[in-house]
């Protein structure tokens, strides 16, 4: 479960990002965060990815609460925290096993953990055959692809999405949205982030909508 209590963002140059959020999401529970660009949405899922530190509130996840998680504890944390964003960001010059390994030998899996890991979520995301392939010679939504399946590769509880279809055609979107309703089926909590009202509508999820860094609505499933 995450539990955000009168959560705040303010930063340097004064501006408010987030503006007193008050949120609960269950365990396993899929939802999606809408609202126009500056509402709030990408510095919220900052914020639970401890990429920045709330100006005042509390995050708690599993009932720890994570923005007292010190600098040597984060690492920890991020293990148990899958993020996808609308750039993969991926090595080029590194094959598609390799980027996906990067991070399991980090964390210290062995050789045969990371290879298995890695095939099972290659797999999962229909590109087991591409691992030897590097990044550019992938099309966008295969490249979005990797990115998913090195944000699962750590077997997350947690993944966050900020705006993961938005460099992608209509039919594509679809695949990667089907694709985040899968990995939700087997108890992933999914926060995924997107402006794409007419993509999501036809799933029954909730939707948070944000506006000027509150909550505006709530559309339950």
């Amino acid at each position: 479960m995450i539990t955000l209590k009168n959560l705040r963002k303010r930063y340097s140059n004064g501006h408010d990002a987030i503006r007193g959020i008050n949120l609960t999401i269950e365990q396993g529970e899929l939802i999606f965060l809408t609202g126009q660009s500056g509402a709030g949405k990408s510095t919220l899922l900052k914020l639970l990815g401890l990429l920045e530190r709330p100006s005042s509130g509390s995050i708690t996840v599993n009932e720890m609460e994570i923005n007292n998680l010190n600098s040597r504890e984060i690492p920890f944390y991020r293990r148990k925290v899958g993020m996808i964003f609308q750039n993969p960001t991926l090595l080029n010059d590194r094959s598609v096993f390799e980027n996906l390994a990067l991070p399991l030998r980090i964390a210290g899996f062995s050789e045969a953990e990371t290879r298995s890991r890695i095939h099972a979520s290659l797999a999962l995301v229909d590109l087991l055959k591409k691992q030897a392939q590097l990044p550019l010679a992938l099309s966008g939504g295969e490249q979005q692809r990797v990115g998913i399946a090195r944000a699962i590769v750590c077997r997350p509880d947690i993944i966050l999405a900020d705006e993961p279809t938005g460099n992608l055609d209509p039919e594509l979107s679809k695949d990667i949205m089907n694709l985040f309703v899968r990995l939700n089926q087997v108890g992933i909590t999914l926060v995924i982030a997107t402006h794409d009202l007419a993509l999501i509508s036809p799933l029954n999820f909730r939707q948070i909508q944000l506006h000027d860094g509150k909550v505006l609505k709530t559309q339950n499933a």
